[in-house]
């Protein structure tokens, strides 16, 4: 992740997604993007670690949960989702164990549960 996102300028991202939301309307991009990157920032001051992969394409990555490093090629451990999820198991609109089973989520790998760490609580 390249630049730290402030506290209050992630809080205002997730509120206005969260607004846009409510309202029945596509959150603005730039809104979306910096919401999804702060919850991973937090994700990954959590749970540091090169274990396992976090994809919310097209506007984050990170790696998280400490074990064995990964270094080339595709790791074995990967957890990918969509921003609408990502941000609804981040904050606990939605849990990881339904969204797992209703197929929004597609984790692999024997650490790829994420559910230990959810929600963040930002």
């Amino acid at each position: 992740m390249a630049k730290r996102i402030e506290t209050g300028e992630g809080r205002a991202a997730l509120e206005a997604v969260r607004a846009a939301g409510a309202a029945g309307e596509r959150p603005p991009r730039p809104a979306l993007a910096t919401a999804v990157r702060y919850l991973l920032q937090l994700l990954v001051e959590k749970a540091p670690g090169n274990t396992v992969e976090v994809r919310v394409p097209p506007f984050g990555a990170a790696q998280v949960v400490q074990g064995p490093r990964h270094t080339r090629g595709t790791p074995p451990n990967v957890v990918e989702m969509d921003a609408a999820v990502w941000i609804a198991v981040a904050t606990g609109e939605a849990t990881w164990d339904d969204a797992l089973a209703e197929g929004r989520i597609s984790a692999s790998g024997v650490r790829a549960d994420l559910a230990p760490l959810l929600p963040l609580r930002p």
